[in-house]
Order: C-alpha cells, then structure tokens, then sequence
C-alpha cells in the first residue's frame, strides 16, 4: 500500500467502508458533509488510487442505480498482540475481518530479539499458507508503557531488556510496511469497539486482567494516551498501603495483589496450607497452579478458590469504582487471561463499582465481560494500523 488519502474527506470515507463495508456512493453522501458532487469527485480520485474499487450495482433508491464502493480487496493487515506469556499473530482484510491466526506460547521476558524472532516466523507461515503475500500495514501490542510516536517501550515492568527497544523501526524494516506500536490493552480497546461488545459506546474503558493490569481509555470513539503514552496503567495504583512489593518497585499495587501471577502463587499458598484440596490435587499433579485453575476450583465449588476470586474482584473494583467516578464512562469491559474466571470476578467487580460510586455514574452503566477474547488484540492491531495509513498524509 503506497497511496494515502489525500485530505479527511477521503480519510473519512475509507474508515466509514472499512468499518462499514461495501456501500453505495449514495449511501456514503448520507453519512458525510459533502455535496454530491464533491463527493463524486473524492471518491474518483479514491478510485484512481487503488485503495477502493467499484463491486457491483447498489440497490436503487427510486433513480439511477450507483456502483457500490468497498475497499481494494487486496488489502492485508497484520495484527500483532505479544502478551506476557503468549504471541498472537493474525492477517486481515481492509475490513478487519481476520483471515488467518496464530498463537504460540512465548516469555516475554525472553527479549525482543527472541520474540519478534517469532513474530517474523508467524507472519511467514501466516503468508504461506495463502492468507497473504505481503503486509500494508502492521500493528503490535506490547504488555508495556509505550512512547506512542516512537513507537518504542519505556521502562515496561514485566519486560526486561525492551526497554528503549526501537520495535516500530526494527519491524518495520524486517516486514517492509508501516508499524505502529501501542500498549496492549490499548488494542484490546480498540478490537471491542470495532468488532467487540464495545461496537456502540464512545466512551468507555477497557480493563485488561492478566500477567498485569492495564486499562485502555476511549474518549469520543478515540484512544486516550495521555502526555506521553502511560494513561491507563491502573496496575500500578496502590490498594494496600504497604502491601506486596511489586515489578514496578512499589507496594501494594494492584498488580501484586491480583494478576495472574499473583493469583497462581496465592493459589499455591492455599494449596500448600491446607485449605484448598481441589488446588492441592492440582498442584500435586502438575507442579504450578495457574488462573485456569483456580477457575476450575471455582467452577468444582472450591470454597477457597472462590474466596480468591472474590477478593480480587473487590480490589479490582474499587480502583475501577475510582475511575468511574472520575471519567463517568458509558461501558466498562473487563477483559484478559484471569477473566476465565468468568461471572464470580465479575459480580465482584459490579458489586464495588455499583456500592462505591454515585448513582449518576453507574444508574446506566454496564460492566461487562469482553466478546472477543484473543481476537482483540489482533483485531485492535489491525486497527491502529489502518487508523494511521486512513489518515491524510
């Protein structure tokens, strides 16, 4: 992909196609400020770009059929969601529709070098398997702090070695297209609202549970970033003064208190004292508990299991509570690994939010459980990358 559009008419109308798909010139000139013939003229010169094409006469509206307009469907995507434990690499379309994915169990603390190893051999037996021959665009969620416009990893504390990694310039060389780098919850964002149980809220906030803790800010269908591209790292909100040492150097964080880390070790704790014999079976048979098990204690009835995830919930709830009484958003989506834990962690959540913040924050506000599971982060990709080369030059 070369082209760019050329000024935000032509911008807004590839974005409404590829969130849209196929429409008629008419029914376009319905959803932007533009005279017919201005738009006439935007969408020639679109055409003569390459980035759409015509695909068959629309339905008529009393007069003349027009052509449909859908975006070039030669057009490939990749989305690239690296997670704490986990690289999931995808190919779409223009339209976001996930054409192939894979996901392969990795360490981020690894290194970049490893990682992205493994990201470039995901994307090749993603391309030789026929899902693509090359790549216009990439996105690429790291479980990190990123410096947006650089596209690069600050001080990310469960990623050591990546600080000041040059990710956005290093794939962009080894893939040969464009790359944009954000925070992975960020992605996560941004694949519940295009395709995700987020399709018609504007603002909302996406809370991500897993290795850590993020929260993607959309303010007005937009990414909240802040200054220099922190906002949303709610792991690190302190909620026991004095608590558990965390990754990042402080105590008490919400992170140390409940993560998926730090649910496997309590899991353990209450394995080895005696006080769960549904995680001590576990843990004699395999070595290590994980968030899965404990959902699987829950889920078998497991008092303690359940007194794990409640208490989680709590203090995962009162810093959303926090938050909602400042941003007063219009969703709330909790997503990530530990959501396996399924409906417990979530009355948990709702109980704190809907018992700490006023009446007028949370008399209409869902807390919901993501729809998209792995998909968002790769669909999230896609779509940072097509929100960049859909934007004017």
């Amino acid at each position: 992909m070369t082209a760019r559009p050329a000024n935000t008419h032509q911008a807004r109308l590839l974005r409404l196609l590829r969130d849209g798909g196929p429409n008629s010139r008419a029914q376009l000139g319905d959803q932007v400020d533009l005279s017919r013939s201005k738009l006439a003229v935007e969408v020639d010169r679109l055409l003569e770009t390459g980035l759409v094409v015509a695909d068959g006469l629309a339905a008529s509206r009393g007069g003349r059929r027009s052509h449909n307009i859908r975006l070039a469907p030669g057009l490939r995507f990749l989305g690239v969601d690296i997670g704490a434990t986990s690289i999931d690499v995808a190919v779409t379309n223009a339209e976001l529709e996930i054409l192939g994915h894979i996901t392969h169990p990795m360490d981020v603390r690894e290194g970049p070098v490893a990682v992205f190893e493994q990201v470039l051999a995901m994307a090749a037996k993603l391309r030789a398997s026929g899902f693509a021959d090359g790549f216009d665009g990439a996105g690429i969620g790291v479980p990190g702090p990123v410096r947006f416009p650089e596209g690069v990893p600050v001080a990310p504390p469960i990623m050591p070695g990546w600080d000041g990694y040059p990710v956005r310039e290093v794939l962009s060389q080894e893939l040969g297209c464009p790359v944009m780098v954000d925070n992975d919850v960020n992605l996560m964002a941004l694949g519940e609202q295009h395709a995700g149980v987020a399709r018609s809220a504007g603002d909302f906030l996406c809370v991500k549970i897993g290795t850590g803790i993020g929260c993607g800010i959309v303010v007005g269908g937009e990414v909240y970033r802040g200054t220099t591209g922190s906002a949303g790292d709610i792991g690190h909100i302190q909620v026991e003064p004095e608590g558990r040492s965390c990754a990042c150097g402080n105590r008490g964080c919400l992170e140390a208190h409940f993560s998926g880390a730090a649910l496997a070790r309590d899991a353990e704790d209450a394995a080895r004292e005696g006080r769960s014999p549904v995680l001590a079976e576990r843990l004699g048979a395999q070595g290590t508990l994980n968030a899965a098990d404990v959902a699987a204690a829950a889920a078998a009835g497991d008092p303690a299991a359940l007194d794990l995830i409640r208490s989680g919930g709590n203090r995962t709830g009162q810093v959303i509570a926090s938050l909602v009484s400042f941003f007063n958003p219009g969703l709330v989506v909790i997503g990530g690994g530990v959501t396996g834990l399924g409906h417990t962690l979530l009355a948990a959540i709702r109980t704190q939010v809907y018992r700490q913040s006023l009446p007028l924050a949370t008399g209409n506000l869902p807390i919901v459980l993501g729809e998209l599971g792995p998909a968002s982060g790769v669909i999230g990709g896609a779509r940072l990358i097509s929100d960049h080369l859909f934007s004017p030059a």
